[in-house]
């Protein structure tokens, strides 16, 4: 028997979060692929499912709360004025990130020689904005980011549904309210929301021998960190205030 808890949940979780993830990047994106250029209906799709199955995965393999993101650590550690899991939820989801990546890396191996634009097979494990303009997509980043956690955190408060939300509801809710946010706010600048889901891939993309790659882009690598954490804290202190 697999000793489970939360911590290993948090990293199975995140890991088949961004295989999934980051593997519809990789079939939307690179050369050859069955799925190359259905475009972005197909990612944020792609992307909310991918948070259905890692939600899942989480609690089978032991954290109940499944946050798969240290944005939403964060905000329920400052709801709940617990800061604890804090740091070893952050490092296991960040881990589980970097290997749901390196998975998609060997899962289209053939494809990335196939690829030419560096940008295309960058794009495949990390955001990058429509314009170079730091402020701006750190604003969109942290709006985005404090939509997501304050639905999500109606979602399951009793303030809103009184007898608490029906088992096994709420992660495809969830993923419903993912699908929702790349639609209406992540074609600016690709939705991070979750500072594992960047910095995890984006990592990969650093070591990981990839045919052809170029650069990791860490100049805006801060942006899909700050944000997201900026946006998630705001969240958490409403939802705190408001006794959600």
């Amino acid at each position: 028997m697999i000793a489970r808890g939360p911590l290993l949940g948090e990293f199975m979780g995140t890991l088949v979060l961004m295989l999934l993830g980051n593997g519809v990047c990789a079939a939307v994106t690179l050369k050859r692929s069955k799925a190359e250029g259905t475009g972005w209906l197909m990612v944020a799709a792609g992307w909310g499912l991918a948070v259905l199955c890692g939600i899942f995965v989480a609690q089978l393999f032991g954290s109940v709360d499944a946050h798969l993101s240290p944005a939403f650590t964060l905000a329920f550690a400052i709801k709940g004025q617990s800061y604890g899991r804090l740091l070893p939820f952050a490092a296991v989801q960040v881990a589980g990130a970097f290997c749901g990546a390196a998975l998609t890396w060997l899962f289209y191996l053939p494809h990335w020689a196939a690829t030419e634009s560096r940008e295309a097979k960058l794009g495949v494990f990390c955001t990058s904005p429509t314009f170079r303009q730091y402020g701006w997509a750190l604003f969109c980043e942290t709006l985005a980011t404090f939509t997501l956690v304050l639905i999500a955190g109606s979602m399951s408060s009793r303030l809103v549904l009184t007898t608490g939300a029906v088992a096994g509801l709420s992660p495809l809710l969830v993923s419903f309210l993912i699908l929702a946010l790349g639609l209406s706010l992540g074609a600016t600048t690709g939705y991070a929301i979750n500072p594992a889901r960047d910095l995890g891939p984006r990592l990969a993309h650093f070591v990981l021998p990839i045919a052809g790659k170029g650069g990791s882009d860490w100049a805006y690598a801060w942006v899909p960190v700050a944000g997201p954490l900026l946006g998630a804290g705001l969240a958490g202190w409403v939802l705190r205030v408001m006794g959600a």
